[in-house]
């Protein structure tokens, strides 16, 4: 007897039917589509702020706006931490039968998170200016990452970090479509509010305030939403709130979800610190640069959001199936999986080449800045061009560590993370900048992408053979 057949009975037929027989392709869709459009949908709304920010031709604030970013980049991996870490070992519960442990880890997950967030809300805000100078402020951009570093990180960071676990958790237990719809419709509201506070509510001159406080109470709405959402389906799915479970959480669930969880955060954290050292880099070159490739930033979040949706689609599936012990259907999902990413990856490269001045110009309006504009904008159709090859070998990396993290193996993807980030990614940001330039900085990022598969495909093989 499988240790699927030990399924709980409480876990719908329907929830039973996507994990163990669907037909692959449709049950990564399934799951991936709801997943992809909340992603799409998320990268809109946090571009949208760059978007209207751009409408001022103040390539200063569009500068400033990308250095806070980088502060709150670090908000994915707090969600990472407890929203995959819980959220994979969620699905391997339910593959193995145990509901009530799933439902201790479930809220173990979201009061960890809230407890993390609030603390880095707390240091944010105490060490903000020092920060922000560390990441290449100067006195022309400031001000406007102060603005937005209060707003969003300060004040909106526990909303952002539990909304994130919570679609993690929704869409690990084959809920995805109601995990989409939380994350789309805080979208949805950032985008309308942005134009409402930026160019009517607040005074000329305080755009980039007011696109800060429009993206703090979408995350909100979020989070209400998502919230709301847990507590109804608690009644079926292997998921709660409620804090008096945590008196349920046994060592072996920490240990666990921190097993899966620490690497899944230290993919973004890693990618946040080489963001850090990108920016520095590249505002050695000038602010008009640091402008550009913070535009390149928000474009190429495209087709990452698009890889990430498929891997975190993907996920449940591996999880689940891994442990209910149908290695076959399980290896399935990894490759349909894999060649979906790399076709669409294959697609980005082909736009970016071809579209690259027309996808940079959305963001920032070349008649209103003149020169600096201009300036910027050709800055930017290079850097895109050049970080865009990137898109399938990415994808790729981002395929085998979520399979890792899937599967339990936090081991693998920890050496996987920082042979990509740390062993190639910074330190070719360095000896590229010195042969080419920000050129070369721009380069950095597809050769590591490329040279970390490698690895990535050897160590997935490896696990997948011991599992």
């Amino acid at each position: 007897m499988s240790r699927g057949d030990f399924v709980s009975k409480n876990i719908t037929a329907e929830k039973k039917e996507l994990f163990e027989t669907m037909p692959v392709t449709k049950a990564i869709l399934t799951l991936s589509i709801p997943t992809i459009i909340s992603q799409i949908i998320s990268v809109i709304y946090n571009i949208a702020d760059t978007f209207y920010v751009g409408r001022t031709g103040n390539p200063y604030m569009i500068a400033g706006v990308s250095l806070a970013v980088t502060v709150f980049f670090m908000t994915i991996s707090m969600s990472n931490l407890f929203g995959i870490g819980g959220g994979s070992l969620i699905s391997r519960m339910m593959g193995a039968g145990r509901e009530k442990d799933a439902k201790a880890v479930s809220s173990f997950s979201f009061y960890g998170a809230l407890a993390v967030s609030l603390l880095y809300s707390v240091l944010i805000a105490l060490f903000m200016d020092p920060i922000l100078t560390f990441l290449g402020a100067s006195e022309n951009t400031m001000e406007f990452s102060r603005q937005y570093t209060t707003w969003v990180v300060v004040f909106g960071c526990p909303f952002i970090v539990l909304s994130g676990v919570e679609s993690h958790l929704l869409r690990n237990t084959g809920y995805s479509s109601q995990a989409s719809m939380g994350l789309s419709g805080g979208g949805i509201l950032n985008m309308i509010l942005d134009p409402i506070f930026m160019f009517v509510l607040f005074p000329k001159g305080q755009e980039v305030l007011a696109a800060a406080v429009a993206t703090c109470l979408s995350n909100v709405a979020s989070f209400v939403f998502l919230s709301a959402v847990i507590m109804k389906v608690s009644k079926e799915a292997p998921l709660s709130l409620s804090p008096s479970l945590l008196k349920d959480v046994k060592k072996n669930h920490v240990r666990e979800t921190f097993a899966v969880g620490i690497p899944s955060a230290l993919l973004p954290g890693l990618f946040d610190v080489a963001n850090i050292v990108m920016n520095s880099a590249i505002s050695a070159h000038g602010d008009l640069q640091l402008a550009a490739m913070g535009i390149v930033m928000k474009v190429e979040r495209f087709p990452n959001a698009i890889g990430i949706g498929i891997a975190q689609g993907m996920l449940p599936l591996v999880a689940y199936n891994f442990s209910s012990g149908d290695k076959k259907r399980m290896e399935n999902v990894i490759s349909t999986a894999r060649k979906m990413g790399i076709a669409q990856g294959v697609v980005f490269v082909i736009l970016f080449q071809l579209f690259a001045p027309q996808l940079t110009g959305i963001f920032l309006d070349e008649k209103t800045g003149a020169e600096a504009a201009a300036a910027t904008l050709v800055f930017a159709a290079t850097f895109l061009k050049l970080r865009g090859l990137g898109s399938p070998f990415q994808f790729i990396n981002f395929h085998s560590s979520y399979s890792m993290q899937a599967m339990g193996n936090g081991k693998n993807t920890i050496i996987h993370a920082f042979i990509r980030i740390v062993g190639l990614y910074i330190p070719l940001m360095f000896l590229l900048d010195r042969l080419m330039g920000e050129t070369g900085l721009a380069l950095a990022l597809p050769v590591a992408e490329f040279l970390s598969d490698f690895v990535a495909v050897y160590l997935l093989k490896r696990t997948v053979r011991c599992s």
